[in-house]
């Protein structure tokens, strides 16, 4: 019980450009984001599943200029202010329960401005059923992009990669082991590797079958 308490990863992920893994599901948004600030579309939308990457590309981008980073279930008129001296609006978890208006404004406010905005959402926007005829013609000209959680392979090979990294020895079925049992999302390959580092570290034992599901577990 104390070693999960002591290896508890941390709600608030610091995500970094670096530990985003580009695949052939998630190239076309990490090569938009990264070519910021030359975008063909000053708004975007970037869906997914859950733990897509998603807000770890949204990061990168907060990194990259003064930005407004917000949960959709925030939004209220304050953010018009607040907007102002930002050159990007990133607006997370988008779904079809927004207040049309509020988001109307928001976006045409982007638009007269010249800033950039961000939406991220688990299904595409332009699905969404918005009643404001308005709203659905700024959704439709905007850029969208879908990503998926990763293959197999994808995980295998980052597995592979960060045990390298870390000088651990580990076997293929090991690696196998792991891919049929972890939840299908970088976050939590990450946190898995992140916790199996610092466990077999303060426990001092070889790496082993035991210590992997002793992980999966803890996490």
């Amino acid at each position: 019980m104390n070693n999960q308490l002591i290896l508890k990863f941390p709600s608030h992920r610091a995500y970094k450009k670096e530990d985003f893994y580009v695949s052939p599901s998630n190239q076309e948004a990490y090569d938009l984001i990264n070519s910021w600030p030359r975008w063909i579309k000053r708004t975007v939308n970037i869906f997914g599943p859950s733990g897509s990457g998603k807000s770890h590309l949204a990061s990168i981008l907060k990194n990259k200029t003064s930005s407004l980073q917000i949960e959709s279930n925030k939004l209220n008129e304050d953010i018009f202010f607040k907007f102002k001296t930002k050159e990007a609006l990133i607006i997370e978890n988008l779904n079809d329960q927004i207040e049309e208006e509020l988001l109307f404004s928001i976006w045409n406010v982007a638009i007269q401005d010249n800033k950039y905005l961000l939406i991220t959402s688990l299904k595409p926007i332009n699905s969404f059923k918005f009643k404001l005829k308005d709203l659905m013609s700024r959704v439709r000209s905007g850029l969208i992009i879908g990503i998926n959680l990763p293959s197999d392979d994808l995980i295998s090979v980052i597995l592979a990669k960060n045990f390298s990294d870390k000088q651990i020895k580990v076997e293929k079925k090991h690696i196998d082991y792991i891919i049929k049992r972890i939840d299908r999302s970088y976050e939590k390959i990450s946190q898995f590797i992140l916790t199996l580092d610092k466990y077999s570290l303060k426990k001092g034992t070889p790496f082993a079958l035991k210590m992997i599901k002793e992980v999966l577990k803890m996490i």
